[in-house]
């Protein structure tokens, strides 16, 4: 007779265990990566294991083009993913996903605008579709501080201009400073960052609105519980001076994330609705 009770003394131990475990643990939470961003998965991995580390079953999963992502998203096969404002927006206008949080950078900065690049000396842009008129116009595809922006500009209005795609935003300044565009259309935080190598190029004008950036968009089916988990999480990060805590900040050059809300797409969401994404938008036009 002791030694039944002996081993249920002893289950009973065990199964207290097993639930202290799931209680501190949470579902899985999928993080979709594009293929076409190189480093990416490396660049995050820090921040994988921080939430591992936190009891969150976290991991990555691989979408080949936006369109694969978007039904990924529209399936729940993904919870979540870090985008750029332009398809972060897209995401939200064809009521795919939300947005939770965004990194806030070492420099204090947690937003971006386009600003249009021209040779030193050119006219001012003044918002006007004209401007790029006969025109090469340089800017990365599908970005709010590129194709999203020159297509919200242009509207409706027919203008020769010759546009092409550039891998990147530093892409896009090189083509523009060896002659082989006219204009370029990049990320602000890019130019301010190298414009003291470039004596000829200027920049002529700007967006006036502001997009949040590399925003964690978050998928209307994922668990709202392990949604809330993972902000109060990432949220934390600031505070958290822990070995894993500080190797995120460290590759992502942040200080940590805040909170972030429809409410801060007000600019980004009327571009792109300016620039012809509707709810049945497939990332190309």
């Amino acid at each position: 007779m002791k030694k039944i009770m002996c081993i249920s003394g002893i289950l009973c131990i065990i199964a207290s265990f097993c639930v202290l475990s799931s209680s501190n643990s949470y579902a899985g939470f999928k993080i979709c990566l594009m293929q076409e961003q190189k480093g990416a998965a490396a660049e995050f991995r820090p921040l994988l294991d921080y939430l591992i580390k936190k009891g969150v079953n976290a991991s990555f999963v691989a979408a080949k083009t936006y369109p694969q992502a978007a039904k990924m998203f529209e399936k729940g096969e993904v919870d979540g993913m870090f985008s750029g404002s332009g398809i972060a927006g897209c995401m939200i206008i064809k009521g795919l996903a939300y947005p939770v949080v965004r990194p806030l950078s070492n420099g204090g900065w947690s937003t971006y605008w386009a600003v249009v690049l021209a040779p030193t000396g050119s006219a001012r842009f003044t918002q006007d579709a004209e401007y790029f008129d006969n025109k090469r116009v340089i800017f990365c595809g599908l970005a709010s501080s590129g194709e999203f922006f020159y297509r919200a500009v242009k509207g409706n209005i027919g203008i020769n201009a010759k546009t092409l795609n550039a891998s990147s935003h530093g892409a896009a300044i090189d083509a523009l400073d060896r002659g082989a565009a006219d204009v370029a259309i990049v990320k602000n935080r890019v130019w301010d960052n190298v414009k003291g190598k470039y004596d000829g190029i200027s920049r002529v004008g700007e967006d006036p609105g502001e997009n949040p950036n590399m925003v964690l968009m978050v998928s209307k089916k994922a668990d709202p519980k392990i949604v809330e988990r993972i902000s109060t999480i990432l949220l934390g990060l600031k505070n958290d001076h822990s070995p894993e805590a500080e190797a995120v900040k460290k590759e992502l050059g942040i200080t940590g994330f805040i909170k972030t809300t429809v409410n801060d797409f007000r600019f980004t969401i009327p571009l792109l609705k300016r620039a012809g994404v509707d709810e049945f938008f497939n990332f190309s036009f």
